[in-house]
């Protein structure tokens, strides 16, 4: 009997966990049903706005119903290999600590690089040669660099190509609204969604997201009226021998055309690098069942609109919208214009690591940048008044989405050999699909890159510092030499960008001073290319020579919180504290009683009357750039009571 008992126990259990897991696993699917209808109003606003100026951007010259066919043809492979194939299939899997971007793959990549814990197999080859080539690392450096850059472009170009393009609408049934007053009403919209960047990306989606998902599925229901009213076979576009044959038939024509179709694919790099904002899954399910039919559909009927009325590309968006409900639709397109401008504002946040505020208690990922938030407001709205027609932004923009897109390329590449460990044979595949493809394009747009340009000078401040560094030995002979230098009470944290010495301004300050702070703490703030550093390796202290001077190096990931005032001395002083031998603890602890003081060197150039006119203006530059630089000490949360600049002049 109690076996009996037993046995019904455990069953009754076992089926109670059963439920349970069931439960929770519904539960999961929920969630990520809830992220991915949030992901509508943050990551694909770019992408599935496109229509509205893809058309427009390209040049055609009479074309014809095969051409418009063909281009069609060209726009669903586009999303077809890069949206679907590239990005949801494999980018996405590619994080960093949940991080996306190109950025997070340089990351992967140096961590594996460095770190001998792969087994021996056909990916050491090139692990070994990042490991051994100064010259490889610093190219590989360049291209994920280039590939953040290319993305804050994109940050830029977005806004103003997508709301400049959705008011234009106006100009079709209002012919006295001319296109000086389309562009101030875009500069507003683009200045008061700016306004709102502030209160974060959570409140900002759930705002946000009904408008996409009104975009996204009102679009392609236009999209099968127009292909069942102009054009129902269009769908036998689908096969590529119509791109063949449009290539073979317009020759350099049709190639110059690709610079324009290009287009459709905006906004898919967000995906990739707004990872840290939502997950994978809510990603992927967003994408393959909502952007991409709608796409699809919505091309589609464009494209059956255009067969019946070749001319109107120009406007190919409003033109193909029934009468009956252009001013909806038109609302609509205004609406998500503003929504596709905050994906890429999001994904330009998500790739700074300075100077920014955690909108979310729950997500690491949402952040707002002050400073950069008005740079990208007035680069948006200058673009539109200078330029003011979509078409000449259009030709720059193509330039910013395959490059970034063909860097992507090159490092997930990387990360399939060195990483992943993927088979050769699958990686040469994998390359040579999308490198062909994405080159294509780039030969398109790349005679739209204005010629010229220069490389940056490196920073003369750093060059002098590193040339007049001050070592543990010097310290200790310039407090030797000086007997009447006085030890102060209370904890100096005084910060330096040099690691492997100490600034010229701490022997400046010394000397005019006469004094040190009974326990000195040289500080290094440096920033790791890990997504986050374990707290177990967050702070590194060691003594110096001279009886209390410490070198702290404390590291933060790029996607790390940063310790703030009293929390920073918290953890190094805890960290000094367990690592010093208890004899000499209570110095340090008497010292932590008279207070805190945090010194940071301000330097500035003496420009004399032997500096050459070349030298004058770039440390001309130099200084404007140097004087509106904002301070780390505020940004780490530090008590105005507590800071001290220190001052400098080198001589150029």
């Amino acid at each position: 009997m109690d076996m009996e008992r037993g046995g019904s126990a455990g069953e009754h259990e076992a089926e109670h966990g059963g439920e349970k897991e069931e439960e929770g696993r519904w539960h999961g699917v929920f969630n990520d049903c809830v992220l991915a209808y949030k992901t509508l109003g943050i990551v694909f606003g770019g992408l599935v706005t496109s229509p509205l100026y893809v058309y427009p951007s390209m040049n055609l010259n009479s074309p014809t119903k095969d051409d418009y066919l063909a281009i069609y043809s060209i726009m669903f492979w586009t999303l077809t290999l890069i949206g679907v194939i590239k990005y949801v299939c494999i980018a996405l899997s590619a994080d960093d600590h949940g991080e996306g971007g190109t950025f997070a793959l340089y990351s992967l990549l140096c961590r594996h690089a460095d770190v001998g814990i792969l087994p021996s197999r056909e990916g050491d080859v090139m692990r070994s040669f990042f490991e051994q080539s100064l010259i490889a690392r610093r190219l590989l450096l360049f291209v994920a660099i280039s590939g953040v850059c290319m993305l804050i472009g994109d940050g830029i170009l977005t806004p103003a190509i997508s709301v400049l393009s959705a008011m234009d609408g106006l100009r079709g049934p209002l012919p006295s609204v001319n296109k000086s007053i389309v562009e101030a009403l875009s500069a507003v919209i683009l200045v008061l969604l700016f306004m709102l960047q502030k209160h974060g990306t959570s409140r900002v989606s759930f705002l946000f997201s009904p408008i996409m998902a009104a975009w996204t599925f009102t679009t392609p229901l236009i999209g099968v009226y127009s292909i069942v009213h102009y054009e129902p076979t269009v769908f036998r576009a689908l096969s590529p021998h119509y791109i063949v044959l449009f290539f073979r038939a317009n020759g350099k024509a049709g190639w110059q055309l690709l610079s324009g179709a290009v287009l459709c694919i905006t906004g898919a790099e967000a995906m990739f690098a707004d990872l840290g904002h939502f997950n994978k899954r809510s990603i992927q399910m967003a994408f393959l069942f909502a952007i991409y039919p709608s796409l699809v559909l919505t091309y589609a009927g464009q494209t059956a609109y255009l067969i019946n009325n070749p001319g109107n590309h120009g406007d190919g968006f409003y033109k193909f919208v029934p009468r009956a409900v252009y001013w909806p639709m038109f609302v609509v397109a205004t609406l998500a214009a503003v929504v596709a401008s905050q994906s890429l504002i999001s994904a330009t946040f998500s790739v700074i690591k300075q100077s920014v505020v955690h909108t979310s208690p729950n997500k690491e990922g949402e952040v707002y940048s002050p400073e950069v938030n008005y740079i990208l407001m007035v680069l948006c709205v200058a673009i539109i008044l200078t330029f003011g027609d979509g078409q000449d932004i259009g030709n720059a923009f193509g330039v910013v989405v395959i490059m970034v897109m063909v860097i992507t390329t090159i490092l997930l590449t990387l990360v399939m050999l060195i990483v992943w460990r993927t088979p050769l044979p699958l990686v040469v595949l994998f390359f040579a699909i999308f490198s062909s493809l994405e080159a294509a394009y780039v030969s398109a747009v790349f005679t739209k890159i204005p010629e010229g340009g220069g490389s940056p000078s490196p920073s003369p401040k750093m060059q002098y510092e590193m040339r007049n560094k001050i070592t543990a030995a010097d310290l200790a002979a310039l407090l030797s030499s000086e007997p009447h230098i006085q030890r102060v009470p209370g904890v100096c944290f005084f910060y330096s960008n040099i690691q492997d010495g100490l600034t010229p301004v701490l022997g400046h300050y010394i000397k005019n001073t006469r004094s040190l702070h009974q326990v000195t703490i040289f500080t290094t703030l440096r920033y790791s290319l890990a997504a986050k550093v374990p707290q177990s390796e967050r702070v590194a202290i060691r003594p110096l020579g001279p009886p209390g001077t410490y070198s702290c190096i404390i590291q933060f990931g790029y996607a790390d919180p940063g310790l703030e005032g009293g929390e920073l001395v918290a953890r190094v002083v805890d960290k000094l504290l367990r690592d010093l031998p208890k004899a000499a603890a209570p110095p340090v602890e008497a010292a932590m009683q008279a207070g805190v003081v945090h010194v940071r060197g301000k330097t500035r150039f003496y420009v004399g009357k032997g500096t050459s006119l070349y030298d004058r203006i770039m440390l001309g530059f130099y200084e404007f750039l140097h004087s509106n630089c904002r301070s780390a000490l505020p940004a780490r949360g530090v008590p105005l009571q507590q800071r001290m600049e220190v001052g400098m002049l080198y001589e150029a």
